[in-house]
């Protein structure tokens, strides 16, 4: 677990909650988004707990290059900021999970786990208001997920579960690239681009249900 925020006094207490569980081991601390970035590739971290609003390379911009790097390190941002601000560029950016520090203290061993298990974590109301933004932004209706061959489907399901393509492999017991294949016509079929996009879709065909 690498822990990245720029206030010492908040890495200490997330620090003390997630060792508290005696299953969680925090292998290094970042106070900025360039230094996360460099201890990701380094010290090579199941998860990483990012901060938003740090000096220099921000939150966002540090979860999307550890993404592009391909680093096997899942991204749970933990911020003060609303959801309303903050939510659909953390998603967009590799986010797997999104997480208010206000609710840190109840969800975020939770969170955790279920990162650690490679689902994507959102709360309710961040949920909701994903599918919303999504619903006020659309024109028409996309198809559903009757277009979609089964292996499509589960592949669909388990990337925007947090997956990446090399673990939906082992769950479906096929190659990277084969799941690539399928996921590239599952998202041709449905007009998706983003993982934010992926993620919507799941929701609103209930994918995800009972997934926190």
């Amino acid at each position: 677990m690498l822990l990245v925020d720029d206030h010492p006094v908040v890495r200490a207490g997330l620090k003390a909650l997630l060792e508290s569980t005696e299953q969680v081991e925090v292998v290094g601390e970042a106070t900025s988004g360039d230094e996360a970035v460099e201890k990701a590739r380094t010290l090579e971290p199941d998860i990483v707990i990012m901060d938003l609003a740090m000096p220099g390379m921000d939150g966002v911009h540090a979860t999307r290059r550890i993404t592009e790097l391909g680093l096997e390190a899942k991204v749970l941002v933990v911020t003060i900021h609303d959801e309303d601000e903050y939510l659909v560029s953390a998603l967009n950016a590799g986010a797997a999970g999104f997480l208010n520090k206000s609710a840190a203290d109840t969800d975020l061993i939770g969170a955790v786990e279920a990162i650690a298990r490679g689902h994507s974590y959102l709360p309710q109301h961040a949920a909701a208001l994903l599918a919303r933004r999504n619903a006020q932004g659309a024109s028409s209706r996309k198809p559903g997920s009757e277009v979609l061959s089964s292996r499509e489907l589960i592949a669909i399901k388990l990337y925007a579960s947090g997956f990446s393509a090399r673990e939906t492999g082992k769950e479906m017991f096929l190659r990277p690239k084969t799941v690539e294949g399928y996921l590239a016509r599952a998202k041709a079929k449905l007009d998706l681009h983003t993982r934010r996009d992926i993620v919507r879709f799941a929701l609103e065909a209930g994918l995800l249900e009972g997934e926190r």
